[in-house]
Parts: C-alpha cells; sequence; structure tokens
C-alpha cells in the first residue's frame, strides 16, 4: 500500500507565502510524475504543477511566476512553494503521485485546504 499525506495548508491573508509538502510511504520502487491539483469550493480539480522523475517542471497559467514544484533528492516528498498568494488560490489542495510498487499505481492524498483572505 503506498500513501501520500499532505501538510502545511492554513489560513493566510493575500500578498503572503505558504509552502506545501506531501510526503509519500509505503512499499515504492519508484515515483515517476508527481503534482498538485486544487478544487475550489463549486469547481472542479484542476492541474497546479507537476513534476517528473528528471526535475521537469509544468505549471498551469494562473499560478506561473508565484508558485514553485520541487522534490527532495529520494524523489519521495514534493513541496509547492506558493508566493503572492491571491483569494482566488483558496482551494483544498491535492497531491499526486504516480507510483511504481508491486504494480504501477496513481495515488491521490487526502488534500489540504489553503484559504487566502482578502
Amino acid at each position: 500500500q503506498v500513501k501520500l499525506v499532505e501538510s502545511g495548508g492554513g489560513l493566510v491573508q493575500a500578498g503572503v507565502s505558504l509552502r506545501l509538502s506531501c510526503a509519500a510511504s509505503g512499499s515504492i520502487i519508484s515515483i515517476d510524475n508527481m503534482g498538485w491539483y486544487r478544487q475550489a469550493p463549486g469547481k472542479q480539480r484542476e492541474l497546479v504543477a507537476t513534476i517528473n522523475s528528471g526535475g521537469n517542471t509544468n505549471y498551469a497559467d494562473p499560478v506561473k511566476g508565484r508558485f514553485t514544484i520541487s522534490r527532495d533528492n529520494a524523489g519521495n516528498t514534493v513541496y509547492l512553494q506558493m508566493n503572492s498568494l491571491k483569494p482566488e488560490d483558496t482551494a483544498v489542495y491535492y497531491c499526486n503521485a504516480d507510483v511504481r510498487s508491486w504494480r504501477y499505481l496513481e495515488v491521490w492524498g487526502q488534500g489540504t485546504l489553503v484559504t487566502v483572505s482578502s
């Protein structure tokens, strides 16, 4: 079994920074892509950023230049540094990973709530 556990969410004011973390644990051989998605109230889940095992990154247009995704050297923890937060960034942020375990798995975390007040 493989688990993703997110942390770092909270209530902040617009303009400040916040850093989310997501740690993978369990029967892991390796992890290919890792990413962050978010779901605002009444909206569909959307991509925020992804990073592959080679360190290549991809960002959604609304967060480009403000958010940075990174991974630790072991490759099992992914971070999302969020700067210049806006009220429209308010959402539940979910971690996602493509994991090579005893079989290939797509795993989701439980989510962490980020609320940005104006």
